[in-house]
């Protein structure tokens, strides 16, 4: 199988600069559910076995992320790193996708000003550079909303997008998302027509 590989100069293979705003996508908490008292329904959510663990796989938030994918360039932001695209491109149709690589799992102080920052900071933003980012996670952590402040006060659009686990990402949520990118495009066409 050929695998979509992480690039660094946010660039597509063509040399062609992307000028949609990414989209990190977390997995487990996000597509791939746990927690909840009753399992979803099948028309929700399947379970499927990956590399022998049983994983309640979000058809519904799988469908919500690709109906993005027009809006965004779609990357995985996860510990699965290039086993989401071995493993879910099939399940659920999200993929391959870049895949930003993370250098361990937990780096400590790795942001501006921090002392215990979310271990995915410094790899998503040395990935995203000074393009617009939205990221779904369910994890984000107090230095993550701080690490959004101060990319969007240096002129960096970012929205988080918390999941919760047992649920996945919602319709609200992917309408939100869609509102998000859509208001960015609008703010750079009226920039445009000024003079």
């Amino acid at each position: 199988m050929n695998l979509a590989s992480s690039h660094r100069d946010n660039e597509h293979s063509a040399g062609l600069p992307e000028i949609r705003p990414i989209l990190a996508i977390d997995v487990d908490g996000v597509i791939s559910i746990f927690g909840f008292d009753q399992p979803p329904s099948p028309e929700i959510a399947s379970f499927e076995l990956i590399d022998g663990t049983p994983h309640c796989i979000s058809n519904a938030a799988a469908a919500r992320i690709l109906r993005l994918a027009d809006r965004f360039e779609l990357v995985w932001a996860t510990g699965w790193q290039d086993r989401a695209n071995d493993r879910l491109s099939l399940i659920t149709g999200i993929g391959p996708l870049p895949v930003i690589e993370f250098d361990g799992h937990h780096e400590p102080g790795v942001a501006a000003g921090t002392t215990a920052a979310h271990w995915k900071l410094s790899a998503i933003g040395r990935f995203c550079g000074n393009r617009p980012l939205a990221w779904i996670d369910d994890s984000f952590d107090r230095s993550c909303y701080s690490w959004a402040e101060r990319r969007e006060a240096g002129g960096h659009p970012t929205l988080l997008v918390p999941t919760e686990p047992e649920i996945g990402f919602e319709e609200a949520q992917a309408d939100a998302t869609a509102d998000w990118a859509d208001s960015l495009s609008t703010s750079s066409r009226s920039g445009a027509a000024s003079p």
